[in-house]
Protein backbone atom coordinates (compact mmCIF):
# COMPACT_ATOMS: atom_id res chain seq x y z
CA UNK A 1 0.00 0.00 0.00
CA UNK A 2 1.18 3.51 -1.09
CA UNK A 3 1.47 5.77 2.02
CA UNK A 4 -0.41 9.31 2.03
CA UNK A 5 1.16 11.64 4.65
CA UNK A 6 -0.81 14.36 6.63
CA UNK A 7 0.71 17.92 6.62
CA UNK A 8 2.08 17.09 9.86
CA UNK A 9 3.75 19.95 11.33
CA UNK A 10 3.96 19.91 14.84
CA UNK A 11 3.10 17.29 17.42
CA UNK A 12 2.58 17.52 21.07
CA UNK A 13 4.11 14.37 22.88
CA UNK A 14 2.80 13.40 26.15
CA UNK A 15 5.33 11.14 28.70
CA UNK A 16 7.72 12.58 25.92
CA UNK A 17 10.81 11.69 28.44
CA UNK A 18 9.38 7.99 29.23
CA UNK A 19 10.78 5.39 27.37
CA UNK A 20 8.80 5.23 24.73
CA UNK A 21 8.53 8.64 24.56
CA UNK A 22 11.90 10.42 24.10
CA UNK A 23 12.03 7.34 21.17
CA UNK A 24 8.99 8.89 19.85
CA UNK A 25 10.47 12.55 20.00
CA UNK A 26 13.53 11.08 18.35
CA UNK A 27 11.80 9.41 14.98
CA UNK A 28 9.27 11.99 14.44
CA UNK A 29 12.56 15.39 14.76
CA UNK A 30 14.29 13.00 12.53
CA UNK A 31 11.34 13.26 10.02
CA UNK A 32 11.67 16.83 10.20
CA UNK A 33 8.67 17.39 12.55
CA UNK A 34 8.27 20.23 15.00
CA UNK A 35 7.94 18.25 18.51
CA UNK A 36 5.88 19.81 21.88
CA UNK A 37 7.43 17.57 24.41
CA UNK A 38 5.39 17.18 27.63
CA UNK A 39 7.41 16.76 31.13
CA UNK A 40 6.39 16.92 34.23
CA UNK A 41 8.14 19.49 36.22
CA UNK A 42 10.73 22.24 35.21
CA UNK A 43 13.56 19.40 36.71
CA UNK A 44 12.84 17.51 33.68
CA UNK A 45 12.99 19.93 30.66
CA UNK A 46 16.21 19.19 29.73
CA UNK A 47 15.80 15.24 29.70
CA UNK A 48 13.92 15.27 25.71
CA UNK A 49 16.20 14.85 22.63
CA UNK A 50 18.06 18.11 21.17
CA UNK A 51 15.52 19.89 18.84
CA UNK A 52 12.51 18.91 20.80
CA UNK A 53 10.93 22.09 22.67
CA UNK A 54 9.89 21.04 26.00
CA UNK A 55 6.73 22.40 27.88
CA UNK A 56 6.31 21.92 31.94
CA UNK A 57 2.93 20.72 32.49
CA UNK A 58 2.03 19.64 36.64
CA UNK A 59 0.68 16.13 35.78
CA UNK A 60 -1.82 14.60 33.95
CA UNK A 61 -5.50 14.77 35.49
CA UNK A 62 -8.71 16.51 34.72
CA UNK A 63 -7.81 20.06 35.69
CA UNK A 64 -4.37 19.82 33.93
CA UNK A 65 -4.07 22.88 31.67
CA UNK A 66 -2.63 21.99 27.85
CA UNK A 67 -3.37 25.41 26.31
CA UNK A 68 0.64 26.29 26.15
CA UNK A 69 1.58 22.98 25.14
CA UNK A 70 -0.74 22.59 22.09
CA UNK A 71 0.35 26.26 20.83
CA UNK A 72 0.32 25.45 16.91
CA UNK A 73 -0.13 21.81 17.40
CA UNK A 74 -1.76 19.72 14.37
CA UNK A 75 -0.84 16.08 16.57
CA UNK A 76 -1.16 14.75 19.36
CA UNK A 77 0.45 11.72 20.50
CA UNK A 78 -1.00 10.42 24.14
CA UNK A 79 1.82 8.24 26.20
CA UNK A 80 1.80 9.98 29.78
CA UNK A 81 -0.60 7.36 31.56
CA UNK A 82 -0.70 5.56 35.07
CA UNK A 83 0.84 2.98 34.22
CA UNK A 84 0.50 -0.85 35.43
CA UNK A 85 2.04 -1.21 38.57
CA UNK A 86 2.51 -4.61 40.36
CA UNK A 87 1.33 -5.11 43.89
CA UNK A 88 -0.65 -1.67 43.97
CA UNK A 89 -0.76 -0.35 47.15
CA UNK A 90 -3.42 2.01 46.28
CA UNK A 91 -6.56 2.56 48.51
CA UNK A 92 -8.69 2.68 45.49
CA UNK A 93 -6.48 1.83 42.42
CA UNK A 94 -9.15 2.22 40.07
CA UNK A 95 -10.08 5.42 41.11
CA UNK A 96 -6.47 6.34 40.89
CA UNK A 97 -5.67 4.96 37.03
CA UNK A 98 -9.21 6.36 36.33
CA UNK A 99 -8.22 10.10 37.50
CA UNK A 100 -4.77 10.17 35.00
CA UNK A 101 -5.54 7.41 32.20
CA UNK A 102 -9.34 8.39 31.71
CA UNK A 103 -10.25 12.01 32.70
CA UNK A 104 -6.85 12.94 32.41
CA UNK A 105 -6.67 11.74 28.23
CA UNK A 106 -10.55 13.09 28.36
CA UNK A 107 -9.43 16.84 29.70
CA UNK A 108 -6.76 16.85 26.94
CA UNK A 109 -8.55 15.54 24.13
CA UNK A 110 -11.31 18.18 24.17
CA UNK A 111 -8.39 21.15 25.27
CA UNK A 112 -7.07 19.59 21.67
CA UNK A 113 -10.16 20.12 19.46
CA UNK A 114 -10.52 23.61 21.04
CA UNK A 115 -6.92 24.27 20.04
CA UNK A 116 -7.20 23.02 16.48
CA UNK A 117 -5.54 19.61 16.66
CA UNK A 118 -6.87 17.28 14.06
CA UNK A 119 -5.74 14.02 15.10
CA UNK A 120 -4.93 12.35 18.53
CA UNK A 121 -2.88 8.96 18.45
CA UNK A 122 -3.59 7.10 21.91
CA UNK A 123 -1.14 4.48 23.39
CA UNK A 124 -3.38 1.87 24.90
CA UNK A 125 -2.85 -1.90 25.98
CA UNK A 126 -3.23 -5.27 24.59
CA UNK A 127 -4.79 -5.66 28.36
CA UNK A 128 -8.27 -4.33 27.21
CA UNK A 129 -8.72 -7.54 25.58
CA UNK A 130 -7.83 -9.63 28.44
CA UNK A 131 -4.85 -11.67 30.26
CA UNK A 132 -3.29 -14.76 29.06
CA UNK A 133 -5.26 -16.83 26.30
CA UNK A 134 -5.01 -19.46 24.01
CA UNK A 135 -6.33 -17.53 21.54
CA UNK A 136 -4.49 -14.76 19.33
CA UNK A 137 -6.14 -11.53 19.86
CA UNK A 138 -7.50 -9.30 17.33
CA UNK A 139 -8.58 -5.71 17.05
CA UNK A 140 -12.22 -7.25 16.87
CA UNK A 141 -11.64 -9.54 19.85
CA UNK A 142 -14.15 -9.16 22.95
CA UNK A 143 -12.75 -6.14 25.17
CA UNK A 144 -12.41 -7.53 28.76
CA UNK A 145 -9.49 -6.11 30.93
CA UNK A 146 -8.88 -7.74 34.30
CA UNK A 147 -6.99 -5.37 36.08
CA UNK A 148 -7.97 -1.45 36.71
CA UNK A 149 -4.98 -0.44 34.67
CA UNK A 150 -6.86 -2.40 31.43
CA UNK A 151 -10.26 -1.00 32.66
CA UNK A 152 -8.80 2.81 32.57
CA UNK A 153 -7.28 2.37 29.41
CA UNK A 154 -10.72 0.80 27.64
CA UNK A 155 -12.23 3.52 29.20
CA UNK A 156 -9.94 6.13 27.95
CA UNK A 157 -10.43 4.22 24.51
CA UNK A 158 -14.35 4.75 25.10
CA UNK A 159 -14.23 8.49 25.71
CA UNK A 160 -12.11 9.62 22.94
CA UNK A 161 -14.72 7.39 20.74
CA UNK A 162 -17.16 9.25 22.29
CA UNK A 163 -15.47 13.02 21.38
CA UNK A 164 -14.40 11.84 18.13
CA UNK A 165 -18.46 10.98 16.95
CA UNK A 166 -18.66 14.35 18.58
CA UNK A 167 -16.21 16.79 17.32
CA UNK A 168 -14.79 15.04 14.31
CA UNK A 169 -11.24 14.75 15.86
CA UNK A 170 -9.41 11.89 14.00
CA UNK A 171 -8.85 9.16 16.88
CA UNK A 172 -6.50 6.30 16.21
CA UNK A 173 -5.61 3.85 18.88
CA UNK A 174 -2.58 1.41 19.38
CA UNK A 175 -2.30 -1.57 21.94
CA UNK A 176 1.17 -2.71 22.30
CA UNK A 177 2.01 -5.79 24.13
CA UNK A 178 5.06 -5.95 26.76
CA UNK A 179 7.51 -3.57 25.45
CA UNK A 180 11.23 -4.09 25.37
CA UNK A 181 14.48 -1.93 24.04
CA UNK A 182 17.12 0.03 25.32
CA UNK A 183 15.81 2.09 28.31
CA UNK A 184 13.66 -0.85 29.47
CA UNK A 185 12.74 -1.40 33.33
CA UNK A 186 10.55 -3.21 35.58
CA UNK A 187 10.25 -6.80 34.51
CA UNK A 188 12.29 -6.70 31.83
CA UNK A 189 15.28 -5.23 33.13
CA UNK A 190 15.40 -7.78 36.07
CA UNK A 191 15.37 -10.90 33.59
CA UNK A 192 18.33 -9.33 31.60
CA UNK A 193 20.09 -9.10 34.94
CA UNK A 194 19.03 -12.74 36.00
CA UNK A 195 20.24 -14.23 32.08
CA UNK A 196 23.73 -11.99 32.57
CA UNK A 197 24.15 -13.28 35.49
CA UNK A 198 23.83 -17.01 34.31
CA UNK A 199 21.34 -17.52 37.24
CA UNK A 200 19.69 -21.20 36.59
CA UNK A 201 16.00 -20.86 35.71
CA UNK A 202 13.19 -23.41 36.11
CA UNK A 203 11.68 -22.45 33.01
CA UNK A 204 12.31 -25.03 30.22
CA UNK A 205 8.83 -26.94 30.49
CA UNK A 206 7.19 -23.88 29.77
CA UNK A 207 5.25 -24.41 26.44
CA UNK A 208 3.55 -21.10 25.87
CA UNK A 209 3.58 -18.17 23.11
CA UNK A 210 3.85 -14.60 23.66
CA UNK A 211 4.06 -11.85 21.26
CA UNK A 212 6.45 -9.03 22.31
CA UNK A 213 7.15 -5.60 20.68
CA UNK A 214 10.50 -4.11 19.85
CA UNK A 215 10.80 0.05 20.72
CA UNK A 216 12.14 1.34 17.67
CA UNK A 217 9.21 -0.69 15.75
CA UNK A 218 7.01 0.66 18.03
CA UNK A 219 8.09 3.89 18.07
CA UNK A 220 8.08 3.17 13.82
CA UNK A 221 4.42 2.13 13.92
CA UNK A 222 3.42 5.29 16.38
CA UNK A 223 4.92 7.42 13.96
CA UNK A 224 2.78 5.88 11.03
CA UNK A 225 -0.14 6.31 12.66
CA UNK A 226 0.49 9.77 12.92
CA UNK A 227 0.69 10.87 9.78
CA UNK A 228 -0.76 8.33 7.05
CA UNK A 229 -3.83 10.13 5.66
CA UNK A 230 -5.70 6.35 6.61
CA UNK A 231 -5.25 5.87 9.91
CA UNK A 232 -7.66 7.76 11.22
CA UNK A 233 -10.37 6.49 13.64
CA UNK A 234 -8.97 2.99 13.54
CA UNK A 235 -7.22 0.74 16.79
CA UNK A 236 -4.34 -1.29 15.82
CA UNK A 237 -2.58 -3.88 17.62
CA UNK A 238 1.49 -4.11 16.93
CA UNK A 239 3.73 -6.61 17.60
CA UNK A 240 7.47 -8.36 16.16
CA UNK A 241 5.15 -10.48 15.16
CA UNK A 242 7.57 -13.60 16.29
CA UNK A 243 5.64 -14.77 18.71
CA UNK A 244 7.82 -17.07 21.13
CA UNK A 245 7.45 -19.04 24.51
CA UNK A 246 9.22 -18.44 27.64
CA UNK A 247 12.46 -20.29 27.29
CA UNK A 248 12.79 -19.73 23.61
CA UNK A 249 12.99 -15.75 25.11
CA UNK A 250 15.49 -16.62 27.43
CA UNK A 251 17.74 -18.53 25.09
CA UNK A 252 17.54 -15.55 22.76
CA UNK A 253 18.23 -13.25 25.10
CA UNK A 254 21.16 -15.48 26.47
CA UNK A 255 22.75 -15.18 22.65
CA UNK A 256 22.57 -11.40 22.64
CA UNK A 257 23.89 -11.30 25.89
CA UNK A 258 26.41 -13.85 24.98
CA UNK A 259 25.92 -15.93 27.81
CA UNK A 260 25.07 -19.57 27.98
CA UNK A 261 21.07 -20.29 28.83
CA UNK A 262 20.58 -22.30 31.56
CA UNK A 263 17.09 -23.75 32.13
CA UNK A 264 16.22 -26.41 34.21
CA UNK A 265 12.86 -28.24 33.48
CA UNK A 266 10.28 -27.92 36.05
CA UNK A 267 6.37 -29.04 35.41
CA UNK A 268 4.45 -26.33 34.65
CA UNK A 269 1.40 -27.63 37.05
CA UNK A 270 3.69 -27.06 40.13
CA UNK A 271 4.65 -24.15 39.12
CA UNK A 272 0.82 -22.43 38.94
CA UNK A 273 0.21 -24.46 42.32
CA UNK A 274 3.20 -22.35 43.45
CA UNK A 275 2.10 -19.42 42.87
CA UNK A 276 -1.64 -20.14 44.38
CA UNK A 277 0.27 -20.53 47.43
CA UNK A 278 2.21 -18.27 47.49
CA UNK A 279 -0.39 -15.69 46.28
CA UNK A 280 1.10 -15.05 42.95
CA UNK A 281 -0.85 -16.64 40.59
CA UNK A 282 -1.20 -13.19 38.28
CA UNK A 283 2.56 -13.37 38.13
CA UNK A 284 2.91 -17.36 37.54
CA UNK A 285 0.47 -16.54 34.78
CA UNK A 286 2.23 -14.60 33.15
CA UNK A 287 5.41 -16.83 33.03
CA UNK A 288 3.60 -19.47 31.56
CA UNK A 289 0.51 -18.74 29.98
CA UNK A 290 0.20 -16.96 26.21
CA UNK A 291 -0.67 -13.90 25.20
CA UNK A 292 -0.24 -13.71 21.32
CA UNK A 293 -1.42 -10.95 18.97
CA UNK A 294 -2.76 -10.28 15.51
CA UNK A 295 -0.58 -7.36 14.23
CA UNK A 296 -1.68 -7.71 10.23
CA UNK A 297 -4.33 -5.10 10.24
CA UNK A 298 -1.61 -2.46 10.63
CA UNK A 299 -0.31 -4.25 7.46
CA UNK A 300 -3.58 -4.15 5.77
CA UNK A 301 -4.49 -0.85 6.53
CA UNK A 302 -1.76 0.77 6.58
CA UNK A 303 1.33 -1.31 4.91
CA UNK A 304 3.04 -1.50 8.01
CA UNK A 305 5.59 -4.48 8.39
CA UNK A 306 8.14 -3.94 11.27
CA UNK A 307 11.83 -2.67 10.76
CA UNK A 308 13.77 -4.74 13.39
CA UNK A 309 13.31 -7.98 13.66
CA UNK A 310 13.42 -9.72 17.33
CA UNK A 311 17.31 -10.96 16.85
CA UNK A 312 18.00 -6.98 16.52
CA UNK A 313 15.87 -5.57 19.15
CA UNK A 314 17.06 -8.17 21.76
CA UNK A 315 20.45 -7.31 20.58
CA UNK A 316 20.11 -3.59 21.01
CA UNK A 317 18.64 -3.94 23.62
CA UNK A 318 21.61 -6.52 25.32
CA UNK A 319 24.61 -3.93 24.13
CA UNK A 320 22.73 -0.92 25.99
CA UNK A 321 22.43 -2.91 29.00
CA UNK A 322 25.87 -3.79 28.63
CA UNK A 323 27.16 -0.42 28.44
CA UNK A 324 24.69 1.59 30.80
CA UNK A 325 26.25 3.01 33.98
CA UNK A 326 25.95 0.79 36.90
CA UNK A 327 24.88 1.87 40.35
Amino acid sequence: MSQTNLPTRSVLVTGATGFVGRAVCGKLLDQSIKVHGAVRGAGNLTKLPAGAQAVSIDGVGPDTDWSAALLGVDTVIHLAARVHVMDDTSEDPLVAYRQVNVAGTENLARQAVACGVKRLVFISTVKVHGEECDVTYTEDSVLSPQDPYGVSKLEAEVALQRIADETGLEVVIIRPPLVYGPGVKANFLRLLGIVDRGIPLPFASIDNRRSLVYLGNLVDAISLCATHSEAGGHAFLVSDGDDVSTPVLIRRLAKALQRPARLIPFPTRLMRLAGKMLGKTNAVDRLVGSLTLDKSNLKHQLGWQPPFTMAEGLAKTAIWYKSRPRI
